[in-house]
């Protein structure tokens, strides 16, 4: 990330430019990709001292590498992504999306802070360093999301101090309380003013009109949330910067396409968010934002520049993000957005053909290891018992982490309300796991297309206690019971045995096993769910994942309870 040029250094760059010095390196018969001007020209680009020093004709260097009219561009950024979404350490994470074209990220590990709080943080900026990869790190903003979930630290303003001038540290991220900002809670006011030097990230899904006013004039700069193109255009128009967002579950590209316009275009990034190994290993990382703008009748160049030149001018890195004299030596080559045929970081060469060529140090396992920590559970506390009226249910919808609220007749047996398969009303609890308090939020969900059995996962957002879903108790109570013994991860469960499981040691949220291997038994708990299971959704786990995400709209359930999310409140299951 820094740079430690000499005068002498300087000098020999200002030679290779001139053309009087061999560089280190030569890029010759390039179609450089220019996000300046938004074309495609024909260049050879010389670098030295891992600085881009000239762009034009040159023919000699320590290395020549003939690209044959392949495109050369800048290395892509992911403008917002929680790494640990990945299931990995930032080291195997690295892996998986450098040999993709991605050579820096803006980190938010709310994730890992909200099982370990800074210890937690701590351990993401550690296993970053020495990595040919820049992760700069985002502050999480939000530890816990609300006061109605439970998370296993907290962070308040006092505590953020001491990281706010940590290298590759960049501000704040995703403001995702925004009913507590606009309420003016003192500590999120807070949180806020220590950043407004910084870059300070949103979080606002649907927030419009004069609570958009409100929630920008606290000095919130960008927003990922944003589902339709209305969105995209009211918040541009108020002056935020807009990511458009394509991760694993929410998948919002082509259908915003229509807003990437030369009136529009210098306010728009990528980013991911959340991406699952398999998804990175078998599509991609930004490069497949991209390839989707493309395919969608974006001009190559203008996709290339909203994952390179707009994030670094929003986040206010300087001389990153193009091709051009100065510019740091972060460079893809390719011929199709696909598949890079090589990754130059810092003018060095890091992956070739999908292969890194660089080994990641060991990680400290201490840190953050054995978080799992819940009271006895029995079949008793997953009881629901009947009452009068309608239940609500969570509607899922697809690719999509906004849920509806459903009215609907419940199915009763005895005394208590059940899964029924039937109509795809299927149990989901919430168990904290951070202090064994024992609390256990009951609801149902509607969407999973579960026929038997249960599935339990400890990544649940943005707390991250365990949740379960399942057609009886006693196989959630399986589920459940797998995980503890692993230390976190993911279980799937019927008639009463385990059918697979994937253990994530660290948080209970990431593993330092290879990032194929985790993507390849990720894949495999995805077939025993679909096949076994009787499950609908192209990705159940992460969907369960974000039916616990108390501050994206409609209806969430946490620890504490249902969570009406535009009233901010824990409503009851039963209407009445």
């Amino acid at each position: 990330m820094r740079e430690n040029l000499t005068v002498k250094d300087l000098g020999e760059i200002l030679d290779v430019a001139r053309d009087v010095k061999r560089g280190e390196l030569l890029l010759k018969n390039a179609r450089v990709v220019n996000v300046f001007n938004e074309t495609v020209e024909k260049a050879d680009v010389v670098v030295h001292k891992g600085i881009i020093a000239g762009v034009g004709d040159y023919s000699e260097a320590d290395e020549v590498v003939d690209l044959k009219g392949a495109y050369l561009a800048p290395g892509f950024m992911d403008a917002h992504v929680h790494i640990e979404s990945s299931m990995s350490i930032p080291s195997e994470f690295a892996r998986a999306v450098l040999p993709r074209g991605t050579t820096a990220v803006m980190a938010d590990p709310h994730e890992i802070a909200n099982v370990a709080g800074i210890r937690g943080i701590k351990f993401m900026l550690e296993n970053s360093r020495y990595l040919p990869l820049d992760i700069y790190i985002m502050l999480s903003s939000c530890v816990p999301a609300t006061s109605m979930d439970s998370s296993g630290e907290r962070l308040l303003s006092s505590d953020l101090v001491a990281l706010k001038e940590y290298p590759g540290v960049l501000g704040l991220a995703e403001m995702m309380n925004f009913p507590g900002l606009l309420a003016k809670d003192p500590d999120v006011l807070e949180k806020v003013l220590m950043f407004r030097e910084k870059v300070v990230d949103g979080h606002a899904p649907g927030l419009t009109g004069k609570q958009l006013n409100a929630y920008l004039s606290a000095g919130i700069m960008a927003d990922h949330e944003c589902t339709v193109p209305e969105e995209v255009l009211e918040k541009i128009s108020r002056g935020m910067w807009i990511m458009l967002r394509e991760g694993s579950v929410t998948r919002d590209v082509e259908r915003l396409v229509p807003v990437i316009k030369d009136n529009t275009k210098h306010r728009l990034m990528f980013c991911t968010d959340d991406r699952h190994p398999e998804d990175l290993i078998k599509e991609g990382h930004v490069n497949y934002a991209i390839n989707l703008a493309v395919k969608n009748g974006v001009p190559l160049p203008t996709a290339v520049r909203l994952a390179t030149l707009n994030p670094a001018c929003f986040f206010g890195l300087k001389h990153r993000g193009a091709v051009a004299p100065r510019y740091t030596a972060d460079l893809v080559v390719f011929e199709e957005l696909t598949g890079m045929q090589r990754v130059y970081k810092d003018g060095k060469l890091v992956a070739m053909e999908g292969r890194v060529l660089f080994d990641p140090r060991d990680p400290e396992d201490g840190w953050i290891k054995n978080t799992v920590n819940i009271k006895p559970l029995m079949e008793a506390d997953l009881k629901v018992r009947a009452g009068k009226g309608k239940i609500r249910v969570m509607g899922i919808r697809r690719d999509s982490i906004i849920t509806d609220t459903l009215l609907m007749e419940p199915e009763v047996r005895g005394d208590e309300v059940v899964s029924d398969t039937g109509r795809d009303i299927i149990k989901i609890a919430v168990i904290e796991r951070h202090h064994a308090t024992g609390r256990v939020g009951l609801g149902f969900i509607n969407g999973l297309g579960l026929k038997k059995g249960a599935f339990a996962t400890t990544i649940s957002h943005d707390s991250h206690n365990i949740i379960v879903a399942g057609e009886n108790d006693a196989d959630m109570l399986l589920a459940v019971e797998k995980i503890k013994k692993m230390g976190g991860g993911i279980a799937v469960t019927a008639e009463n045995r385990v059918l697979g499981s994937l253990p994530l040691p660290y948080g209970g949220l990431m593993t330092d096993a290879p990032i194929g291997e985790t993507a390849r038994t990720l894949q495999d708990l995805h077939q025993i769910a679909r096949q076994q299971n009787g499950v609908k959704v192209p990705d159940p786990f992460m969907t369960l994942a974000f039916m616990s995400l108390a501050v994206c709209p409609e209806l969430k359930i946490t620890d504490r309870g249902q969570v009406d999310v535009r009233e901010f409140k824990i409503v009851d299951l039963f209407e009445e």
